[in-house]
């Protein structure tokens, strides 16, 4: 047990490696502000209200080369392996009063200035380019109410989100009110646009913008930036002068080998979630006032001598004389660079022999010409370098380089607001970019200076790191006190070097419980325990069928002395299917005389002190001849309505002359007037009055039930940034899109009609009440997401369509929009074989001719007044087990298929070649693959059109395989005629979504046919 004092020194040293770490992850020394210089006139260059000077206006639009290190963070995207990585997180705590709207207008004034910040990366001939977008954006500005306590789990979440490269999308910027004059303000931008320096500059301005709009006082004179295009450009024209430098760090270089640093142990854990991870070592409060001294002295910046500890630090760790260690430069030289923003970041690798047993000081003017060497061409960019040595840049094991850094930290950059305090917050990375990193942090009158490693944990052992930094600060400290050691004589560090320099020592943990420490659960007798005289409805073919789910515990069947017998059962779970599905299981399993009215879910089943069933406790025992209330009395007018007559409680929907089309016309009916969920499938499935009630009653029951449970209101993007709008989200295609989704982890908004809301229970999905024609809900709804997959429609109420898509890419204000189009869009293509740029051909038919016009509506918005890019993702017949989909299998031209095979009526497709063309069918994509191509362009959008097929399928094949998986064996013969339903012979290429549509197991035809078939196939048709 640990004494307080003991725990009191722990929690201390804990908040000064946090202050140590806080720093690290800064990135950035202390530097000197730019001082404003006038600007007047013309010479401004971006004026007041944040307008591009006139001048400016067609160098800003011309394409640019990618600038070196630019190139990096572009194929880092593009293959995929950075994540979040090279995202800059820039987040500061400001108490006092805050104006968000000047602060939006600080950040659209600043965007303007600075041509990087609104820059998109495009590929022509196979190479990166960059263009300025000439408009300015307007970066919004989402303000979240947040308690402090989950200020970190939301700001990692919106550092995570992807950035559009392609859409012009650099930064974005989030603030939590915490309370009145309490907020975090949260700006992320993509490494590619940013760097440390740069973010002294964005601050900096950001204050001066921020102070003119909210104090209203006269412009200050911030002087035209110099443009990071310029720069690109200007390093692009002199590379081929590199040559002589290049040659220059070959011979630097010859020979280097990466640092040999221990293996992880064969036993230790692997992390894959967090590899980043940091030690630290408090040092004397004298050591870095002695070190600067020693710098001094020997005509070295303080940086070179922590530098030189690090290369004695890495000597003694792996035994090498011939040491490289990686450190941070800047392209930026001269004032008129000062301010430019963009990543100007460059690795310099310093290469020092360390052998001849040579003094601390000694080693230290070794460094220093190493590193003044390395400087001297530090404009080189170091892809060049490693391009230049080829194979010899790695170890024999592959390993790079540059797998050690160094660092000189200092205090972070904070956002400093007139009138309020200012804190920074520390927002942790996911990934360490190197093996190894040591780090000095000078301290000050509230932090302890300390040595400081970070390192990759998933390469290097926690006790390795341990001992690094014990080893960096014990290092430290002897040369603090006598800069003339040799360094095979600087002392080792012992367990307990730093004992002095702290309150105390923490206690260790206490040991977990073992297993004879743990308490056994005590179990009791289970349901199954208590059995009585069997019952006649136990044998019930329906009960037989019910228990021998795997979802259903118990079941039994009762015969009212009037009308047809009912069902109870009692799931395992909670959570498992409704009585509505487990009659629809019954009705393809048994003979019709053998299915019951309805299947009511129970808790338990009512037993008697003896263990017999009490019919007398059972809902509904004393059942009446025909179901009442009003439902039931909406379900007898509404089959008046539709059929003409009156019907008895278990008349059947197809006897009284009932059809597909009027099931439709019965269930828009009874979904209109009673607000409840309903679909043709519901009715051709039910088909009594006496049943349909039942499943009305029971959605009733689950849409009250739902309400009652004080469902929390949609949370909004203050508790979760990074939202995805879904629309048509109880849909076919939106269905599948929401499960994967939240099968990874992506926060989703719902839209979905009242009467169906409550259907949706996927976890991580919120829902917002709505519908196409509700404009305002949708306008709404868009404004509360991040992200957008439009997946709705009327298919027959264009108008409808239209103006719902006008109204969403008006309300379209950040990130990317995924619109799930058809292949109707392409008409009648003149060629068979249809790939992803063909124009649409007359004719084309009402609906495609509405996905066109909503197409090019959210394909022109993309990319400007702060949105992302846009997709619109062309899709055939969708295929999949939901019943939505099963719908398609009726009607339309699959369904004349499936009526005909499944009544085992004559088909009769048309013969290949006939009108020649050599094949007629239809194209088909199954939901699931279709939702992974939506969900991939939400990450990587496609700017423009891609179809998204998983297949082909020729009318003959289908009719096969109807015939077989029906069991019909209907006569199949080809003709040449070809029926309006069946002329269709178009392939649609699917090349830009190749990658998510690949089938997976149970999505190849039969499979998916097969499952969508199945749940119908007792049905009348």
């Amino acid at each position: 047990m640990s004494t307080d004092a003991d725990s009191a020194a722990h929690d201390r040293r804990d908040r000064l490696q946090r202050e140590l770490l806080r720093r690290a992850r800064a990135g950035t020394a202390h530097r000197a502000k730019a001082e404003p210089v006038a600007r007047t006139g013309a010479d401004a260059g971006v004026g007041h209200d944040g307008r591009d000077a006139p001048q400016d206006a067609a160098a800003r639009t011309a394409s640019v080369p990618l600038s070196r290190a630019q190139r990096r963070m572009w194929l880092m995207e593009r293959l995929g392996g950075a994540g979040d990585s090279y995202h800059v997180p820039f987040a500061t705590r400001i108490r006092g009063p805050y104006d968000v709207a000047a602060f939006a207008a600080a950040l659209t004034s600043l965007v303007a200035r600075h041509g990087i910040l609104r820059t998109r990366y495009l590929e022509r001939d196979g190479e990166p380019c960059q263009e300025v977008l000439p408009t300015p954006l307007t970066v919004p500005v989402q303000v979240v109410d947040a308690d402090p306590t989950h200020t970190p789990e939301l700001l990692r979440r919106e550092t995570a989100r992807p950035f559009d490269l392609a859409a012009g999308e650099a930064v974005r910027a989030l603030v939590l009110r915490h309370g009145p004059q309490d907020h975090t303000l949260l700006l992320t931008f993509h490494h590619i646009a940013m760097d440390g320096a740069s973010l002294e500059t964005v601050a900096g301005e950001l204050a001066v913008l921020y102070a003119e709009v909210a104090e209203g006082t006269s412009p200050h004179a911030l002087a035209p930036p110099p443009q990071y295009a310029e720069h690109a450009r200007r390093e692009h024209d002199a590379l081929p002068g590199y040559e002589t430098e290049l040659k220059r760090w070959s011979d630097l270089l010859a020979g280097a080998a990466p640092p040999r640093l221990p293996q992880p142990a064969a036993t230790a854990p692997r992390t894959s979630a967090r590899a980043a991870a940091a030690r630290s070592a408090p040092l004397a409060p004298d050591v870095p006032d002695a070190l600067r001294t020693l710098g001094a002295q020997h005509k070295a910046t303080p940086f070179a001598v922590s530098l030189t500890a690090a290369f004695a630090a890495l000597h003694r760790l792996t035994g090498d004389d011939d040491l490289v260690i990686g450190v941070a430069s800047t392209h930026r030289s001269g004032s008129a660079m000062r301010a430019l923003v963009g990543l100007c970041v460059n690795t310099l690798p310093v290469r020092v022999d360390v052998s001849g047993a040579p003094t601390f000081s000694q080693l230290l003017r070794r460094v220093n010409e190493a590193l003044l060497e390395a400087q001297r061409h530090r404009h080189i960019p170091f892809d060049l370098v490693l391009e230049r040595l080829g194979h010899r840049a790695r170890g024999a094991d592959g390993s790079a380089l540059i797998r050690v850094t160094s660092t000189l930290l200092g205090e972070p950059t904070v956002l400093r607001l007139p009138g309020t305090s200012a804190e920074y917050v520390d927002i942790p990375s996911d990934a360490a970019k190197f093996t190894l990193s040591y780090g000095l942090g000078p301290g000050d009158a509230a932090v302890q200076p300390q040595a400081l490693v970070q390192y990759d944990a998933n390469t290097l052992d926690d006790t390795v790191a341990e001992a690094a930094v014990r080893d960096y600060a014990a290092l430290l400290h002897a040369v603090a006190a006598d800069p003339e050691l040799v360094l095979a004589d600087l002392p080792l560090p012992s367990p307990h070097h730093d004992q002095g320099l702290r309150e105390g020592t923490g206690g260790a943990p206490e040991a977990p419980a073992g297993p004879e420490d743990r308490t056994p659960t005590a179990t009791g007798p289970t349901p199954a325990d208590v059995s009585g005289s069997p019952d006649p409805g136990d044998r019930h073919p329906a009960a037989l069928a019910l228990r021998s789910h795997r979802e259903v515990a118990d079941a039994v069947v009762v015969q009212p002395a009037q009308g047809p017998p009912v069902a109870y059962a009692v799931l395992n779970e909670s959570i498992g299917p409704s009585g509505h599905e487990l009659l629809g299981l019954l009705r393809r399993s048994l003979a019709t005389e053998s299915v019951p009215a309805a299947v009511t879910l129970l808790d338990a089943l009512p037993r008697t002190a003896g263990g017999s069933l009490d019919r007398a406790r059972l809902p509904g025992a004393s059942r009446p001849s025909a179901p009442s209330g009003p439902r039931a009395e909406a379900v007898r007018e509404a089959f008046i309505g539709v059929l003409g007559s009156a019907p008895s409680p278990d008349d059947d929907f197809f006897a009284l002359g009932g059809h597909s089309l009027k099931a439709v016309q019965l269930a828009e009916r009874l979904r209109t007037d009673l607000g409840l969920p309903l679909t043709g499938l519901d009715v051709l499935q039910a088909r009594t009055p006496r049943a349909l009630t039942a499943l009305l009653d029971e959605r009733a029951a689950l849409q009250s039930a739902a309400k009652a449970v004080s469902r929390p209101a949609p949370r909004s993007r203050d508790v979760r940034p990074g939202t995805v709008l879904v629309t048509g989200a109880t849909g076919g295609v939106g269905a599948f899109v929401l499960r994967e989704l939240a099968a990874r982890g992506r926060p989703v908004l719902a839209l979905a009609r009242p009467e169906s809301a409550h259907l949706i229970t996927t976890e991580g999905v919120d829902v917002i009440e709505g519908g196409l024609a509700d404009l305002a809900g949708l306008r709404a709804a868009v404004a509360q997401a991040d992200a957008v997959v439009h997946a709705a429609c009327t298919f027959t109420r264009h108008d409808v369509d239209l103006a719902a898509m006008e109204t969403m890419v008006d309300a379209w204000r950040r990130g990317p929009f995924v619109f799930v189009s058809s292949v109707d869009a392409y008409g009648h293509p003149g060629t068979d074989d249809v790939t992803e740029r063909t124009p649409p051909h007359e004719p084309v038919n009402p609906y495609g001719k509405a996905k066109l016009d909503c197409e090019a509506m959210v394909l022109s918005a993309a990319g400007t007044g702060g949105r992302g890019g846009a997709s619109a993702v062309r899709s055939p017949i969708v295929w999949g087990a939901h019943d939505r989909l099963r719908e398609q299998l009726r009607w339309g031209a699959i369904g004349t298929l499936y009526q005909s095979a499944r009544q085992g009526r004559p088909i009769a497709v048309p013969r290949p070649g006939t009108g020649g063309h050599a094949w007629y069918g239809a194209a088909w994509v199954h939901a699931a693959a279709l939702a992974r191509a939506v969900v991939e362009c939400l990450d990587q959008p496609v700017h423009g059109v891609a179809n998204a097929c998983s297949g082909h399928v020729s009318w003959h094949d289908l009719a096969r395989d109807l015939t077989e998986l029906l069991g019909t064996r209907a006569d199949l013969h080809e003709t040449e005629a070809v029926p309006q339903d069946l002329d269709h012979r178009w392939h649609y290429g699917s090349t830009r979504l190749a990658g998510p549509l690949r089938a997976r197991p149970g999505e190849d035809r039969r499979t998916v046919l097969a499952d969508m078939i199945g749940p119908m196939t007792s049905d009348p048709g």
